[in-house]
Formats: structure tokens, C-alpha cells, sequence
């Protein structure tokens, strides 16, 4: 069924989509209302997609949908759990508009039994993992069974939710679902973050404040106001559906997650960059001239900021300076804190590599046919085919060494973010201490753009080393796209020994942000982008660039980081044995 449902809407899309659209405008009775198809749903459930399309329909007839939508965003902004909230919300929906869904269009009857058939026989097993799940559960089974009357029911949440049948006012239908979710999912919410009265008193200056701030957390993916109450007025009314998968990288699913933004929220992004990273230093012509050479094949819908933080060149002191700020101090405790052990391992790297710079600039007494003539190995003509009577000096190949260090500053590296700040510190006080040339730069992706946060340039003095305490994270990662942009400073160097370090969490990540007019690349993430990484890497090593990558990720990742970097990387658990495993890679690389 759902193969040959699949195959018809490949063939008959436009239809379909008309076909669903009617549906809802049929129901509503307003042909200007906005209708989204769901495609991908009526693809693996028909009878579920022409349900759901049948209740949004419903919703915009019977309730006013802008209210209730923003009374869930709202609840959300308090700290209600969106996919709790959103469950109950589906439910009372179903409630409160099912019956008389019948009533009006009696033949949605039997389009209703098949949806409630289609989905249990499709999340059942998921469903009742949860309590609320399990109501659900029952009371689309009495539904099938013919017994639609709840309200006498034994099951005390059965019978609760039999109560929102009877509601014709949109302020009743709010009334209900915060009820049932501060009864059901959170009975602490109203304590600690207010009633209904506190949640409908929230302004939308606090929210869209709250739209981009909330961006800032880890790994969340940003909405602005408009698409959020849209995205919860079509979730509502919609049956939660297991996402389609596709093959992630050690065959297990992964879910496609791609977000829709308008062309006017591009126009803004730049300024919001700016706001949130610091302003670029880099000229307009500069940072256009490379993006045109960089942001090529799947980076084809992607820019390149560079800049050297919100701390260094701040447009205004918003959320995100002040939060740079806390995080600095906190960066710079973990330090004092752990001073002793980071001070040793600055030292044990710093003998090392002076230790080997020494030995390199030896000269050795080799034999020769040529040279001083050494009377003790006379004995050695006419006896031996080469005696080699003399000795000359020869001194060790000479070459000069660049360290570019790369860290990984996205969201999934906050709960690790002071101990990849030491890992950075110890790395660029050593090579200060010895006279080798770095540069380190922290990168994140915000939207479709990626972040290149320089920490110090490769000549700067060891004063600079100081600014890495002003690391912070947050966002996605596009490991490849940053890989890609770095190298091309670092192949520039004149330096014959080039050397890239990459610390990292082995997780790439990006979050496809499809604005209008393009390509809609395949979401980059798992399998996809860990060979975009490696790619990259192995098109560095193939020009002679020695590539490190330094894990302190979870141990769960460590396939992905192999599959990346290969035999050369290196997995720190403990501060102190880092450096050991580093030095050891860089001492190998001298030597070489």
C-alpha cells in the first residue's frame, strides 16, 4: 500500500497537492487560507496526511488557530517541552473538533476510522512506551470500536479529555490544553514558571528576543516568529509520524532536517553575523573573492564570515557579548584551576621540540673521499674497495615547520569547551616557546554561513595566545567547507613543512537553511559530510600537508573520526597525557 502510495504521488504530485488543498479549504470554507501539503507523509500514510488535512481544515473553521498557536509558542518561551506540549495539543484538537468533523461532513466517518487504523498499526509500539501516548492509544481504539461517548469513562484522563468535546471558544481550547499539560507532562510549570493568565502575558518583543537567542543554545535550529507559530498551527493538528530515514553512517537511520526561512530573513542574516560574531576583517572584495572560490559543489548555497570574535570587534553589546564575556571568565577559572597540570605539559612539548630543533641543527663527521684526512683509517687502503680515509662535516637537512590549528567551536562541543581551550593553549605556548609560526582559528556554521573565528595569525606575537580563552561555541559545524577555506592560507606559506592540527568532536553537522531559489543540497550530516571531510583531508595530505586530528569527542564517535582522518589521530581522555600523544605526532613530523 504505501509502496504503490508512494509511486502515485511521484507520478501525480501536482494532483495530490491539489487534492489536499481542497480538502482543507473544502472543510474551512476559506479559499485564501494557506494550505501546505504534506507530500512526504501521504507517501507512507494516505488515509493519516487526508485526516490531518481534513482537522487543519477544522481548526481554522471551529477556533481562531493564530491564538492558539501563540499561546503554544509562548508556553514554550516559559519553558514547556515543545514536544510534549504539542502532543497534548494534538489531542485535544482531535477532541475538540473530531465529533463534529462528523457531524458536518459525515463521509470524513470513515476517512477517520482508517486514519486511526493507519497510525495504530504504524506507532503503536512508540506510542505506548509514554503515558500520554497510551491514552491516545485508548481512545482512538474506542473510537474504532464505535464508542465515541468518553465522558463516563473509568480512565480519569480519558474522561478529561472527553470534556474539551463540548468547547466552542477558542479561549476554552487554550484553557484546556495548558490544564492537561500541567497535569499530565509538568505539575511543577505553574510554580515555576506561571499560570495561563503569566503565559498569555508574554509580549512578542520577549519572543523574538528569545527567536534568536534561543538560537544561541546548543545545536538548535533558528526560527523566527512567523515560522514558529506557523510550525505549531500545522503541528497541532497534525498525527505525529516517525520521520523518514535515511542511511546514516554505520548504516542506522538518520533524520533529514531541513529548514525553510524567506529570502527577507536572508537579507538580515549578515546583520545579525555581525551582531552575534563580531564585525569581518576582511574587505568586502576580499570576502567575495572567497567565497567565489570556496563555496563550490555541496558548499555551493554557502558563505564564509571571518572575523576575529564578538570580543575583538563588537557591534553593539548585546545577548551574545555579554555571554562571551561569562564564558571568557569561566574559560579562564578552568585555567587557574588546572594551571600546574597545563603549565608541565607547556613545558614537557616545549623540551620536546627544542630537544629535536637541536639535534637538527647538529653537524655530523661523515667519511668522505674528501675532506681531513684521518690517519687511523690508513690501514684501510689497498685493502678494503672503498676506504674512505677522510672525513668532512654535513649538516642536518634544515626545514622550516607552520602549525595551522583548527578547532571545532559548534554547539556539541560546549560540554567539553574549557578542556579544548587548555588542549589550544598548551599547543600555542610551546610552539611560541620554540619559534614556530601558527595560527589558530575556531569555526561554527550560522544558517548557510560558516564562522572562521581567528584566535591569532601565524606571526603574532605570544601576547596574542592569551585571546583562545575567548573561545566560545554554539551552532552547527560544515567541517568540510572550514577545512577547505583554511587550507588555502596555509598552502600559501613558504614554509616547506606544513602542518594542519584539527580539534574536533568527529560529529559534522549542518542544518540546510532553504531560502528561495536554491539548490536544496542533501542535508549535511552523517555519511555525507564525514566523506566531505575526508575528502578534504586526503586532499591536503595528497599536496603534502600532514593532517592531525585531535578527538576529545564521546567514545561513541570514534568511527566517524577514523573514518576521517585515518591512522593520524590522536584521542585525549586526560589533560595530561596530551601533551605526549600530540608531541609525539609533531616530534615525527620534524624528525621526517
Amino acid at each position: 500500500m504505501k509502496t504503490d502510495a508512494a509511486d502515485y504521488v511521484s507520478e501525480y504530485q501536482m494532483e495530490i497537492e491539489n487534492r489536499i488543498r481542497n480538502v482543507v479549504w473544502t472543510v474551512c470554507g476559506d479559499y485564501t487560507m494557506e494550505a501546505r501539503p504534506d507530500l512526504d507523509k501521504y507517501r507512507k500514510a494516505p488515509d493519516i496526511a487526508l485526516y490531518d488535512a481534513v482537522k487543519q481544515g477544522a481548526f481554522a473553521r471551529y477556533f481562531d488557530r493564530e491564538a492558539v498557536s501563540l499561546y503554544l509558542v509562548k508556553k514554550v518561551y516559559l519553558g514547556a517541552d515543545e514536544g510534549q506540549l504539542l502532543n497534548i495539543s494534538q489531542m485535544c484538537m482531535e477532541a475538540a473538533v473530531g465529533s463534529r468533523i462528523i457531524l458536518d461532513f459525515p463521509g470524513s466517518r470513515r476517512l477517520r476510522r482508517r486514519a486511526f487504523t493507519e497510525e495504530l498499526a504504524a506507532d503503536r509500539e512508540k506510542m505506548a512506551a509514554r503515558r500520554v501516548g497510551q491514552i491516545k492509544i485508548a481512545w482512538m481504539e474506542r473510537a474504532l470500536d464505535g464508542s465515541d461517548d468518553h465522558r463516563s469513562d473509568e480512565d480519569p484522563y480519558l474522561a478529561e479529555l472527553a470534556d474539551l468535546e463540548d468547547i466552542t471558544e477558542t479561549e476554552d481550547l487554550i484553557a484546556g490544553i495548558d490544564y492537561l499539560y500541567n497535569h499530565w507532562i509538568d505539575p511543577s510549570f505553574v510554580t515555576r514558571c506561571g499560570n495561563l493568565r503569566q503565559v498569555l502575558a508574554v509580549t512578542i518583543e520577549e519572543m523574538q528576543e528569545f527567536d534568536w537567542r534561543d538560537f544561541l543554545s546548543e545545536e538548535m535550529v533558528e526560527e523566527n516568529l512567523d515560522q514558529l507559530l506557523e510550525k505549531m498551527s500545522r503541528e497541532m493538528v497534525a498525527a505525529p509520524m516517525q520521520p523518514e530515514e535515511e542511511e546514516g553512517e554505520e548504516g542506522g537511520p538518520t533524520v533529514r532536517k531541513i529548514t525553510y526561512v524567506t529570502q527577507e530573513d536572508f537579507e538580515k542574516v549578515y546583520s545579525y553575523i555581525e551582531r552575534n560574531f563580531g564585525r569581518t576583517y576582511l574587505t568586502p572584495l576580499e570576502e567575495k573573492q572567497r567565497n567565489y572560490r570556496f563555496c563550490k559543489g555541496i558548499h555551493g548555497d554557502c558563505g564564509l564570515y571571518y572575523t576575529k570574535g564578538i570580543l575583538q570587534s563588537a557591534v553593539c553589546r548585546n545577548y551574545q557579548y555579554e555571554y562571551a564575556r561569562k564564558q571568557m571568565s569561566k574559560n579562564r577559572f578552568t585555567y587557574y584551576d588546572c594551571h600546574r597540570a597545563v603549565k608541565q605539559n607547556i613545558q614537557a612539548l616545549t623540551d620536546m621540540f627544542r630537544k629535536t630543533l637541536t639535534i637538527r641543527d647538529e653537524t655530523l663527521q661523515v667519511p668522505s673521499d674528501y675532506g681531513s684526512f684521518v690517519p687511523v683509517r690508513a690501514w684501510r687502503a689497498g685493502r678494503v674497495r672503498d676506504p674512505r680515509l677522510f672525513v668532512r662535516e654535513q649538516k642536518q637537512e634544515q626545514k622550516d615547520f607552520v602549525v595551522d590549528i583548527l578547532i571545532d567551536a559548534s554547539g556539541s562541543q560546549r560540554p567539553r569547551q574549557e578542556r579544548v581551550v587548555l588542549q589550544a593553549y598548551i599547543l600555542m605556548e610551546a610552539l611560541s616557546n620554540v619559534g614556530i609560526p601558527h595560527r589558530v582559528t575556531g569555526f561554527c556554521t550560522f544558517w548557510d554561513y560558516t564562522i572562521l573565528q581567528q584566535y591569532r595569525d601565524y606571526d603574532d606575537g605570544r601576547s596574542e595566545n592569551e585571546r583562545i580563552f575567548e573561545f566560545t561555541t554554539s551552532s552547527n559545524n560544515r567541517d568540510g567547507l572550514a577545512i577547505r577555506a583554511i587550507a588555502d592560507d596555509l598552502l600559501k606559506r613558504g614554509e616547506e613543512k606544513k602542518i594542519l592540527l584539527v580539534l574536533s568532536d568527529g560529529r559534522p553537522y549542518d542544518v540546510i537553511a532553504n531560502r528561495p531559489n536554491a539548490r536544496n543540497p542533501q542535508p549535511y550530516r552523517g555519511g555525507y559530510a564525514i566523506r566531505d571531510t575526508a575528502m578534504e583531508i586526503r586532499r591536503l595530505r595528497n599536496v603534502g600537508v600532514s593532517v592531525l586530528g585531535i578527538f576529545a569527542g564521546e567514545e561513541k564517535d570514534l568511527a566517524a573520526e577514523k573514518k576521517i582522518f585515518g591512522k593520524d589521530f590522536a584521542y585525549i581522555k586526560d589533560i595530561g597525557h596530551f601533551f605526549k600523544v600530540t608531541g609525539r605526532y609533531l616530534l615525527r613530523q620534524m624528525e621526517e
